[in-house]
């Protein structure tokens, strides 16, 4: 599956499109990290377990996105665009959509 962020494939051409897809994710760390973070906000620095659990939640968004295509048929996912949410204290929400 080719998934791009841009409008087009260079050297390919839209036959046919089959809609809109999306995937999301919502995760959360455990709360021995949330209290790591907690104290690494006073000193400053890089929050890396956030770090990690926003890599894992992109990269589970786009499977659940590809896995949407896929049964639709497509062969290529184009123009995705990512936003990030916060839905409760240490939980985010992922969601990777195409921009129409």
């Amino acid at each position: 599956m080719i998934v791009t962020n841009i409008e087009y494939i260079p050297n390919m051409q839209i036959t046919e499109q089959y809609g809109v897809v999306a995937g999301s994710t919502v995760r959360s760390k455990n709360a021995i990290k949330d209290i790591g973070a907690s104290f690494k906000n006073f000193v400053g620095g890089e929050l890396k377990a956030y770090t990690q659990l926003l890599d894992e939640s992109r990269k589970h968004a786009i499977e659940r996105m590809i896995h949407q295509a896929e049964a639709l048929g497509a062969n290529a996912i184009i123009n995705v665009r990512f936003a990030t949410s916060s839905i409760a204290a240490g939980a985010a929400e992922v969601y990777v959509y195409v921009r129409p």
